[in-house]
Order: structure tokens, then C-alpha cells, then sequence
């Protein structure tokens, strides 16, 4: 994938997390994008999420549908700590 798609990758997957961001915090949690490569997307959650044990459900369930619905090219959303 070139430089400029991953570019543009990078900036749609921040712009779905901004959608999502603020039902995060409400439960006193926040989502960090750390990298996307090859498709892959590579968070960290922060607060009440980082520690939460419905944080893998969060992210499967809730973050990375929205990603793969919302933004072509995504694959795989990872949790990084």
C-alpha cells in the first residue's frame, strides 16, 4: 500500500474514532490511534477502558465494526498497550 493510502487510511480511521470517542468517555474511558499498517489498526485504550473487562469486547464489537463498516481497506483492529 502506498504512503499517500496509508496517509489517508490513517486520517478516516481518526475520524470515526472522534464519532466514537465521546460514548468512551462517558464511561470514563478514551481510545489512543497508535499506527495503521497493511489494514491493521492499532489502538490503546486508555482509562476505565484500559483496565475494563469488557475492553476486548469494546474493541472487537463495537470499535473495529465501526472501522471495517466505515473505512475500506481495514482488516484487523489490535489492541497495543
Amino acid at each position: 500500500m502506498s504512503e499517500n493510502a496509508e496517509s489517508t487510511m490513517y486520517d478516516e480511521v481518526a475520524e470515526v474514532l472522534d464519532k466514537l470517542r465521546p460514548f468512551l468517555q462517558r464511561d470514563g474511558g478514551d481510545v489512543e490511534l497508535v499506527d495503521v499498517e497493511d489494514g491493521i489498526v492499532k489502538l490503546k485504550l486508555m482509562g476505565a477502558c484500559g483496565s475494563c473487562p469488557s475492553s476486548t469486547i469494546t474493541l472487537k464489537a463495537g470499535i473495529e465494526r465501526a472501522l471495517v463498516e466505515e473505512v475500506d481497506g481495514i482488516n484487523d483492529v489490535i489492541q497495543v498497550f
